[in-house]
């Protein structure tokens, strides 16, 4: 029963705490269960009294729909309950708060870290869509977080959804007008695909840190919803191609001109099918069998396709999974596929042999020297995984490429950091932009690079890397700092656009190196350069 005053009510079988937040006829505490568990949950408590016919409706709506469906990126009922005062709905409780909150106190997300929550609410999506289900209301306030440490996102708040067919359309006003499609408002009619635009300004104010048609009024606000410009993206912070393009096609006013549910599910940005999932392990293990068939009729080629899809699963996989222990074998798998697809690949390639040769034997001596040294065999099986996915093709470029960075650059710090103290050091000095002849540091640097450099291209010739190798470089000096300087050369080789840059610090180990990539590479707890390595 309801408690008298302005306390939390009472609810039989629970104890509820703190206030979580508030709406216009209801209010959400969190609570306990008296039971041994003791387990936490979220109590939305809906006043009778305050309650019309159309919130009636949207309430017994809310509970319908909750009570049918369970999906880990939807927050879950788990039950209901009622008195002569209020009407109780016990939610699954989420601690890491809503995305909005989020947002703010970090102004905006990374890229990589909004892909991760927009994978998650297309999950969410996709599951709704399927059942016929529209929310109507997506914003951030209506999307929680499991946690703040490993966060899971969580659809909330069915207050306004409705069932709707993809060819239903509706005439009444719903939702909050700064996530709410153009046509809502300019039309009143609409149909099922409000919920993408609401996705396009959701992922827009995370990667800008507020939504498109931010006002300072409602009259400025509505001005902008009924206008007709394009949605303009902002040059910083800089994205990615395919994000861009999908905010695009999510921010188009013309709801016929825009993207529809299956796209957005297949979008290469979103990637649905390759989310780290608890299915990642399942179909890649089913890839794998598939892949093991073929390689036992002879079908080579059809086997290194699919070894290479498996491998596109496993990652994910390995994402998910929690566990140590099976984590592990995991990765003993993935070890063991990769070696076979580059056994595979070899005799695909066979018709260039000669090129084949001198990147396989490179690779194969490498393998056999480095049998002691768990690290440097790791870094060489993830170029191995490169290779095979630049072989496969099919879109996956992107990966084949961020794994080659990852492989050079761990290579260099592994092979410089094995040199005694003192040797090749970068000489120390104030002067920006002086000139270091990174020649002179001797022929163990040549072997450095050249080792990478016949990993990622085995066209490489011992001249061209001597000429590359000394080419005259600079010297970077850290403002403020003239303790730590970066010596740079240009590395060129064939089909190499831009060339690569070598960054080389001092380090107490003696001199530390790697290759400038994406994002910064941390030396000696420094974050320094920007720039890209392109095959």
């Amino acid at each position: 029963m309801a408690g008298p005053g302005w306390g939390p009510p009472r609810l039989d079988g629970f104890v509820l705490t703190e206030r979580l937040g508030s709406g216009t006829y209801a209010t959400v505490y969190k609570a306990y269960a008296k039971k041994d568990t003791r387990e936490v949950v979220a109590i939305k408590c809906v006043t009778k009294k305050s309650l019309n016919k159309a919130s009636v409706e949207n309430l017994l709506t809310e509970i319908e729909i909750l009570k049918g469906i369970r999906h880990p990126h939807i927050v879950q009922l788990k039950d209901f309950q009622w008195d002569s005062d209020n009407i109780y709905l016990i939610m699954e409780f989420c601690a890491g708060g809503d995305l909005s909150r989020f947002i703010h106190t970090r102004r905006i997300l990374p890229e990589k870290v909004a892909r991760v929550f927009m994978q998650q609410l297309a999950s969410a999506l996709q599951f709704l869509h399927e059942r016929n289900i529209s929310h109507l209301d997506l914003k951030p306030q209506n999307i929680l977080l499991s946690s703040l440490e490993k966060p899971h996102l969580k659809l909330a708040d069915f207050g306004f959804a409705q069932h709707m067919s993809p060819c239903d359309e509706k005439h009444v006003l719903r939702g909050s007008p700064l996530y709410m499609a153009p046509e809502m408002v300019c039309q009143r009619q609409y149909d099922a695909r409000v919920d993408l635009w609401s996705v396009g300004v959701i992922l827009y104010e995370a990667l800008f840190g507020q939504p498109p048609f931010a006002s300072r009024s409602f009259l400025e606000l509505e001005e902008k919803i009924r206008s007709n410009r394009v949605i303009e993206l902002p040059p910083r912070p800089p994205m990615s191609r395919d994000c861009r393009d999908l905010l695009h096609q999510l921010l188009e006013r013309d709801p016929a001109h825009r993207i529809s549910f299956q796209d957005f599910f297949a979008h290469p940005w979103v990637d649905l099918e390759h989310m780290p999932s608890g299915e990642s392990l399942t179909r890649a293990t089913a890839l794998v069998v598939q892949a093991v068939q073929k390689d036992q009729e002879g079908d080579t080629k059809a086997a290194l396709t699919l070894y290479c899809k498996a491998l596109d699963f496993f990652v994910p996989a390995l994402h998910y999974e929690v566990d140590a222990q099976r984590k592990e074998a995991i990765k003993a798998k993935v070890r063991q596929y990769v070696s076979r697809a580059e056994e595979l690949k070899a005799i695909v390639a066979s018709s260039n042999q000669a090129l084949l040769q001198q990147g396989t034997s490179a690779r194969d001596l490498l393998r056999e020297m480095a049998r002691d040294k768990p690290r440097l065999l790791a870094a060489l099986e993830v170029a191995t995984a490169a290779m095979a996915k630049e072989e496969a093709g099919g879109g996956r470029e992107q990966d084949a490429l961020d794994l080659y960075q990852h492989c050079l650059g761990e290579l260099l710090l592994l092979l410089a950091d094995s040199e005694p103290h003192g040797s090749g050091r970068v000489p120390q000095g104030t002067a920006q932009d002086e000139g270091v002849s990174l020649g002179s540091r001797g022929p163990g640097k040549r072997g450095v690079v050249r080792v990478c450099a016949e990993l990622l291209h085995p066209a490489v010739t011992p001249g061209q890397l001597d000429l590359a190798w000394t080419t005259r470089s600079t010297r970077h000096t850290h403002p403020g700092d003239t303790r730590n300087s970066v010596a740079l050369c240009t590395l060129e080789f064939p089909g190499w656009t831009p060339p690569a840059t070598l960054g080389c610090s001092p380090h107490p180990r003696g001199l530390r190196a790697c290759v400038v990539c994406r994002s910064p590479w941390q030396i000696s707890g420094r974050s320094f350069l920007w720039g890209t390595l392109a095959l």
